[in-house]
């Protein structure tokens, strides 16, 4: 079933995009909670009048997350948390961290932007986060874990 996303949705598209999904996930959840309606042909026009009004403020939104992708290149984020002599961490470094200390530099991000390369980060050491600021724009973040 065709259906127009009406937010955001992780591992599945952005707003206002037209995506493909088996029939029950559509009519069970997705429509249902106010996700997405379904991709009429009347829905469709609508879909492409508001794109086209749309795409100036797109545009310029791309080039705010453009800016702070080139602020945040040069950037070294240094996170420091508790650990054991052998250099192991009690719990792991989550992406909280990361935005908190983001913040704390200048740069308000969502931590749901934030990602990382490895799976879980349960040592000291280097480290790379991947930072999603626009659908087109993303920016690899070095940091490093150190023991405090």
């Amino acid at each position: 079933m065709e259906i127009i996303l009406k937010e955001d949705m992780p591992r599945l598209g952005h707003k206002d995009d037209l995506i493909r999904v088996k029939d029950g996930y559509a009519r069970n959840y997705l429509i249902p909670k106010g996700i997405a309606i379904p991709a009429t042909a009347s829905a469709k026009k609508i879909l492409a009048e508001n794109k086209r009004q749309r795409a100036h403020k797109e545009e310029k939104i791309k080039n705010e997350a453009l800016e702070t992708a080139k602020k945040l290149e040069g950037l070294a984020l240094t996170i420091s948390t508790k650990t054991s002599s052998t250099g192991k961490i009690f719990g792991s470094v989550t992406n909280i961290q990361i935005a908190e200390a983001l913040k704390g530099k200048g740069f308000d991000i969502d931590r749901k932007m934030i990602s990382f390369k490895d799976d879980a980060i349960k040592e000291v050491g280097k480290y790379v986060a991947i930072i999603k600021l626009h659908r087109e724009v993303t920016v690899e973040l070095p940091f490093e874990v150190v023991s405090e």
